[in-house]
């Protein structure tokens, strides 16, 4: 169940999310791609820039007779109108003749390349090549400026990116809130329709998105469910109120029947039978028209705060003769001021109806216990009978089911029908676990439900 307040991890499993996350990431690296192209580009056409200068003024130099060379070389360098900041002429043995590079070994003739700075000089783009005289020439250029404009550009593209997927992961948050705030009202509608508040409907934001298509599509099977429902329960109820009076004046008849002063045995006993069955059919209809009055919930005014420890103690009180009759202990176990919201008579025969079936089915003992679990509330009736097969457990929850091992005992297979509408009522659960052996009924209050603090 989610919670009232949006979590990261919440809003990373919403559609809206994964969504943006993946086009963005998508334009990211579209982005980055043209930027890296941008980048090669820029930084290659920047270096065949350096390089075209270089093969120019190495071209002029060719161009000059080899007695000139050493004085062109030495002119160009120290004249400051040359495009070159660096280059030496060196004879055939490696001397160098004129210039400001100290030597050319390890360079191959007509190939740029670059070499880092010195403590006399910064990085340096160098071009050799060889005169027709058999002597070496070297030109060069600082590439300090073009190393700091690619540095810069470079820093500029991977700040982008960075920038580029924040602004992806606060677009997918931004865009996944809205979203995931819809989602929590539309749970905490469809909840309270599970709960049986079919007059609940989705909340509709007006704006025909898909949520909003889904929203209609639930409210239009809700209330076709509440009308199912309600013709269901208009029907069950007709036949159990248009059917108790007729019958009632039946079983009537009957009883004076049976109790005519010449009526025969065996005829009063067959009287008797008959009259036992309308009974048992009475009780199944009022039972009916019980449940269908909690389910109404017409009784919810007359919720207020309810003393469980109290309750107990009363609901022990009115069954320990009926257990003494039955052989049976009844103990009683339950924290004192125990507080919650409830209407006191719905709960007190919700409880009574757990007692009665757990003194039913006992062999010898029959326990209540109430405690605090933590911010939870339990409520423990617990039997030594045969218990509910694990299987029947739902089951014998639903009107007239009685279980395998019920076939023996008196009732009408209405009685866990009425409890789960009062807990129903109530927003409480029950459990029906194993005792090992019997059965044990728990009632659980969850925090939401509870409770008001102990005075």
């Amino acid at each position: 169940m989610l919670s009232d307040r949006l979590r990261l991890s919440d809003i990373r499993r919403t559609s809206a999310f994964r969504l943006t996350v993946i086009l963005g990431t998508l334009f990211l690296i579209g982005v980055v791609l043209q930027l890296g192209l941008i980048y090669g580009l820029t930084a290659r056409e920047l270096t065949a820039r350096s390089d075209r200068i270089l093969r120019d003024e190495a071209a002029q130099w060719m161009s000059v007779p080899a007695p000139a060379l050493p004085a062109r070389v030495r002119a160009d360098l120290g004249s400051g109108d040359s495009d070159l900041n660096y280059g030496a002429l060196f004879a055939r043995d490696g001397d160098r003749i004129a210039g400001n590079i100290a030597t050319a070994d390890h360079i191959t003739p007509d190939r740029p390349i670059d070499i880092a700075a010195s403590a006399t000089h910064g990085p340096l783009r160098l071009l050799a090549e060889v005169t027709p005289a058999g002597e070496t020439i070297l030109v060069g250029r600082d590439i300090s400026q073009i190393r700091d404009l690619r540095e810069r550009i470079l820093i500029i593209l991977i700040s982008s990116g960075l920038l580029t997927a924040i602004g992806i992961a606060l677009a997918a948050l931004a865009l996944s809130r809205e979203p995931l705030r819809r989602v929590r009202d539309l749970q905490r509608a469809s909840r309270a329709i599970a709960a049986g508040r079919l007059d609940m409907r989705m909340p509709i934001a007006g704006r025909h998105d898909e949520l909003d298509q889904f929203a209609l599509t639930v409210n239009v099977m809700v209330d076709d469910v509440a009308r199912l429902l309600e013709q269901v329960k208009g029907v069950t109820d007709a036949i159990a109120h248009d059917l108790r009076s007729p019958l009632t004046r039946v079983r009537a008849q009957l009883h004076r029947a049976r109790h005519l002063p010449d009526a025969a045995p065996a005829m009063a006993e067959l009287l008797g039978d008959a009259e036992s069955d309308l009974e048992l059919v009475l009780d199944r209809f009022a039972a009916l028209l019980r449940i269908s009055e909690i389910e109404a919930g017409a009784r919810r005014a007359a919720f207020k705060p309810t003393d469980l420890a109290k309750l107990l103690t009363d609901v022990v009180a009115l069954y320990e003769p009926l257990a003494e009759e039955e052989g049976t202990t009844l103990t009683l176990a339950a924290a004192p001021s125990m507080k919650i919201m409830a209407d006191r008579k719905l709960l007190f025969e919700a409880i009574s109806n757990l007692v009665d079936n757990a003194i039913k089915f006992a062999r010898t003992e029959v326990s209540i216990t109430a405690r605090r679990n933590g911010g939870e509330m339990l409520l423990d009736v617990r039997d030594d009978g045969p218990g509910i097969p694990h299987d029947e457990r739902e089951a014998v929850l639903r009107r007239f089911h009685r279980g395998a091992k019920a076939a023996g005992y008196p009732g009408t297979g209405l009685g866990l029908s009425i409890v789960a509408a009062i807990l129903h009522l109530h927003g409480f659960e029950l459990e029906l676990l194993g005792g090992s052996p019997g059965l044990v009924a728990r009632l659980r209050m969850p925090p939401g439900e509870l409770p008001l603090p102990a005075r």
